[in-house]
């Protein structure tokens, strides 16, 4: 354990300098993104796995109950990791690069946004899901680590978080999230934005 306060703050360390190299512009363009789907009365739908399933849901969470808390007009918000019978049985009786795609399939309509969550960029599923958004003409988000994968190119908005660490991309990812969630908040219930 002699060792642990060094590594605490390599960590930390490496988040901050991660934190201080994000492209701000995609991250305005995200929260864009979202503010169109409101106006637009669109749904919102988002996923990933594993922690970025975890990021999804909190950030579903997060536009459902503080975002639109006290709105008369709410956002609409669906993260595709929470109905796990329908999940589950996708995963199933399908296959499990197909639990995103077939949820999309009973919903998806060309007012909605469509955020896929990877830390790798290249989770199979979350890459199906984007590429039958972009074929279906509904605007797609990927919001990934590392190199950006799959997802960053098959997207039409990257926020990349570029680093090749998992914890770290999830860590940012969730940082992310609150941020916009408060920028959002300021937006529609402040008034001050």
């Amino acid at each position: 354990m002699k060792n642990a306060k060094q590594e605490i703050d390599n960590y930390i360390n490496t988040v901050v300098d991660t934190l201080t190299k994000l492209d701000k512009e995609s991250i305005i363009s995200f929260i864009n993104l979202l503010i169109e789907t409101y106006n637009n009365e669109g749904t919102i739908y988002v996923f990933g796995n594993g922690g970025s399933g975890a990021n999804a849901t909190h950030f579903c969470g997060d536009l459902l109950k503080g975002v639109s808390s006290g709105l008369d007009k709410r956002f609409k918000a669906v993260c595709l990791n929470d109905n796990r019978p329908a999940f589950e049985a996708i995963a199933n009786d399908c296959s499990y690069e197909d639990v995103f795609v077939e949820q999309l399939k009973n919903f998806l309509k060309k007012e909605d946004l469509v955020i896929g969550i990877s830390g790798s960029g290249n989770s199979a599923n979350v890459v199906k899901a984007l590429e039958y958004s972009n074929s279906k003409e509904v605007r797609t988000v990927a919001i990934c680590g590392f190199d950006g994968g799959k997802i960053k190119q098959i997207a039409k908005l990257a926020v990349h978080v570029n680093i090749n660490d998992m914890e770290i991309s999830e860590d940012i990812h969730s940082t992310i999230s609150h941020c916009v969630k408060k920028i959002l908040i300021k937006r529609f219930q402040d008034r001050t934005i």
